[in-house]
C-alpha cells in the first residue's frame, strides 16, 4: 500500500484460551467454526475481511495438559467464494474452490485426525476429499509439553487459507515444566508473527500473478514466494506491549507464508531460549539473534528487570542489502513502563529436561533425499522433493517403530524449512558441498566437515531449516501410529505447488 502505517500505536492482543463445549468420557469436546468476518488490524486501517477460527485472527488458543485427550469438530462455515485469487492450474483434479482441513502442527496424532491435504471438506461437508473419513478430530496430547499450532492444510490452497487468517496456537503442558519456576500466568505470552500486505481500503493484498508475468501464464497464477510489507504480531500491525521490569516467557511462532526472521533486540539484550518445536531443551541457551523459519517455534525468556522506564524494539535483521524503504526490520515494541506488582520469583533455569538420544545402533533405513529446482509446463519455478510431484506414488514408506536417518540435500540457492508430520526428530549435522560442481556434473564434493546443530536446535524438532548447498541429516523414529501422512516444505507457496510428498507409516504385520 502507498500510505505508511504508523508503528507501535496498537496494543498487543493477548490470545484468549478456548473453553470446551462439554466434557465427555473420551476427553473435552470443542467446536470451532471457520467463518468470514472483519477485524481491525491497525488503528488507521479500515476493518479487514478475514477468515478465522471462531471469528478470530489468530484463532483461539488451545491450552491443554499432557495426557488429557480432546476432540475438536472443525466446522467449515465459509462462503462459497474465496477472498483471494485461486490458481486452478496447479491442481491435479477438479475440486471446489473453498475447501478446508485442519492440521495440528507438531502433534502426534492418528492419520485420520492429522489433516491430510486430500481429507478436505466444504461447508456442511457437502463435498469431501478422497481421504476424508471423520468430522470430529481427536488429539491425544500424550507427547511432552510443547508449543504447537494449528492451521489449514487443504490441497493446493494452504497458502491462501492461512493468509486469509486460518491459523492459531496450541499449548501442551506437562509436569516437568511446572517444576522449573518459569514465568507464568500473565507473564507467559504466545506471540504469532506474520507478514501481510494491505490494499488502501484495508483489505488483504495478495498477488494474482508473479511480478512481470509472461503472457503464457494462467491468471491467476501461483507466485514462487510471498513477502509482505507489514509485520503483525497476534493480529495487530507493529503492536506494543507494556511490561514490568521482570522476566517474561514468550512462545514465539513464525506463521508467515514464506518469510524467515532473524530476531534481535535494539537494546542488545539476549533471548534465553528454553524450548523449540517439540518442547523444552536440555539446557537453556543464550542467543543474541534468534533465527526462525516458517512454522518453527522458539520458547524464550526475556528479562526486562534492568530496563525500567525504557522502550525496546524487537527487530528483524534484514541483512546488509536491504532496501531503506523496507519496513519489515521492525516487529514490535516493548514498553517497560508498568510498575512491578510484586517480587519476581521466577527463574531462568540452567537445566531444563532430559532428552534421550535416538540410538544409531539400530538404524533400519538411510534415505538420501534431494530438494530440486525445475520448471512446470508454464515455465514457472517448480520446486520438488526428490524430483517427484505430489501425485507420484509414495516412496517414503517407513515401517512402524523403525528408526531412520534422512539426509536432505538442498541443490537450490536458498533455504527451505522442511516439516515432517507425525514425528519429532533430532538434527544430527549439516555438511556443505560444492553446489556449482554438483550442478555441472552431479559430483558431490564436500567443502567442509559435518557441523553439529546450533545449541538451540538440539531438542526435538518437527521443522528444520535446510540451508542451500548443504546436506542436513536427521534421525527419527516412526511412532506412535501408522497410516497416511505427509512431509513438505513449509514455505506455503512451495507446498501448494508440489513441494509435498506422501509419507506412509506401514505396520510390518500388514505389509504387502
Amino acid at each position: 500500500m502507498n500510505r505508511k502505517l504508523k508503528k507501535f500505536v496498537d496494543r498487543l492482543p493477548i490470545l484468549k484460551t478456548l473453553k470446551p463445549k462439554r466434557k465427555e468420557k473420551n476427553g473435552d469436546y470443542y467446536e470451532v467454526r471457520m467463518v468470514e468476518f472483519e477485524q481491525k488490524l491497525h488503528r488507521d486501517l479500515n476493518p479487514t475481511k478475514l477468515w478465522g477460527y471462531n471469528a478470530r485472527f489468530p484463532g483461539p488458543l488451545f491450552d491443554v495438559n499432557q495426557g488429557n485427550p480432546i476432540q475438536v469438530k472443525w466446522i467449515n462455515d465459509l462462503p462459497d467464494k474465496h477472498l483471494l485469487p485461486i490458481d486452478r492450474s496447479i491442481l491435479h483434479h477438479d475440486i471446489p474452490d473453498v475447501r478446508t482441513v485442519v492440521h495440528l502442527h507438531g502433534s502426534e496424532t492418528q492419520s485420520d485426525s492429522d489433516g491430510y491435504p486430500e481429507a478436505w471438506y466444504t461447508k456442511n461437508f457437502k463435498s469431501v476429499g478422497e481421504f476424508f473419513t471423520r468430522k470430529v478430530y481427536e488429539y491425544p496430547n500424550h507427547q511432552r509439553g510443547a508449543t504447537l499450532w494449528y492451521h489449514d492444510h487443504a490441497m493446493g490452497i494452504t497458502r491462501l487459507n492461512v493468509y486469509a487468517g486460518l491459523a492459531g496456537m496450541y499449548i501442551i503442558r506437562d509436569k516437568q515444566e511446572t517444576t522449573l519456576n518459569l514465568p507464568k500466568d500473565q507473564y507467559e505470552i504466545p506471540l504469532m508473527i506474520i507478514d501481510r500486505s494491505f490494499n488502501e481500503d484495508g483489505s488483504l493484498s495478495y498477488p494474482s500473478q508473479p511480478n512481470n508475468p509472461q503472457e503464457s501464464l494462467p491468471n491467476p497464477s501461483i507466485i514462487p514466494f510471498f513477502l509482505g510489507d507489514t509485520i503483525l504480531v497476534n493480529g495487530k500491525v507493529w503492536p506494543f506491549l507494556e511490561v514490568e521490569p521482570r522476566k517474561y516467557r514468550f512462545r514465539i511462532l513464525n506463521a508467515s507464508n514464506s518469510r524467515g526472521y532473524q530476531l534481535y533486540f535494539d537494546s542488545g539484550q539476549s533471548f534465553y531460549q528454553i524450548g523449540t518445536d517439540g518442547g523444552l531443551l536440555e539446557k537453556t541457551v543464550k542467543v543474541n539473534k534468534l533465527a526462525i523459519e516458517p512454522a518453527e517455534r522458539a520458547d524464550v525468556i526475556i528479562d526486562f528487570s534492568n530496563f525500567s522506564g525504557q522502550t525496546i524494539l524487537l527487530k528483524n535483521d534484514l541483512g546488509p542489502n536491504a532496501s531503506p524503504d523496507d519496513e519489515t526490520g521492525d516487529v514490535m515494541q516493548f514498553k517497560v513502563s508498568l510498575p512491578l506488582t510484586g517480587e519476581d520469583k521466577s527463574s531462568i533455569p540452567q537445566y531444563l529436561s532430559t532428552i534421550p538420544p535416538l540410538t544409531q545402533n539400530n538404524i533400519t533405513t538411510f534415505r538420501n533425499l534431494k530438494l530440486v529446482g525445475s520448471v512446470d509446463q508454464y515455465g514457472r519455478p517448480l520446486l520438488l522433493l526428490n524430483n517427484k510431484k505430489w501425485m507420484d506414488p509414495a516412496t517414503e514408506k517407513p515401517h512402524f517403530g523403525a528408526t531412520e536417518i534422512w539426509s536432505i540435500m538442498n541443490t537450490m540457492g536458498f533455504p527451505h524449512p522442511i516439516h515432517i508430520h507425525l514425528i519429532q526428530f533430532h538434527i544430527l549435522n549439516r555438511q556443505p558441498f560444492d553446489l556449482d560442481l554438483y550442478n555441472k556434473d552431479g559430483t558431490i564434493i564436500f567443502t567442509g566437515p559435518p557441523v553439529p546443530p546450533e545449541a538451540n536446535e538440539r531438542g526435538w524438532k518437527d521443522t528444520v531449516t535446510v540451508p542451500p548447498a548443504t546436506i542436513t541429516r536427521l534421525i527419527m523414529k516412526f511412532a506412535p501410529y501408522t497410516g497416511q501422512y505427509v512431509w513438505h516444505c513449509h514455505i506455503l507457496e512451495h507446498e501448494d505447488h508440489d513441494m509435498m510428498r506422501p509419507l506412509i507409516v506401514i505396520d510390518p504385520k500388514n505389509d504387502d
